[in-house]
């Protein structure tokens, strides 16, 4: 039997996975891949720092109005999460009145892209997994 790329490919992702997993061993709280997942995973995290990619820096206000739906609470709060995580800088300019600027760091940066990777894979297989969810839900009507 011949051991195709794809064989290969397979077992390397295989092992990767395992890696990934190791770390939840120690139970969930302590796993950092979950910890960081769980963080930049939530409603909103994703798109300030997509938002913030696509600037140098950005206003609170400016922020605010890119990101549909957000209360000024929650974007505050946001903020400082990603700011806590090393994830964004917050610049406070000694104005009046004051001007505070946010920005992507060099870490920020280079979630962003991973998370270009991500939209990416999700456009090109959204109508696939579309057409998996109504062959499930078809499955799943009563005769």
């Amino acid at each position: 039997m011949d051991i195709t790329a794809v064989d290969t490919q397979a077992t390397k992702m295989a092992g990767l996975v395992i890696d990934i997993l190791a770390f939840s061993k120690n139970g969930p709280q302590i796993c950092p891949v979950r910890d960081v997942l769980d963080r930049i995973g939530d409603k909103w995290s994703l798109l300030a720092i997509l938002h913030l990619g696509t600037a140098e820096a950005l206003r609170f206000n400016e922020l605010r109005k890119l990101i549909d739906g957000i209360s000024q609470r929650m974007l505050t709060v946001t903020l400082r999460s990603l700011e806590t995580d090393g994830l964004v800088t917050r610049t406070v300019y000694a104005e009046v009145p004051p001007r505070v600027e946010y920005r992507l760091t060099g870490l920020g940066h280079s979630l962003l892209g991973a998370v270009i990777e991500l939209v990416t894979w999700a456009k090109v297989h959204a109508p696939a997994i579309a057409q998996a969810r109504l062959a499930a839900a078809a499955s799943q009507v009563p005769a």
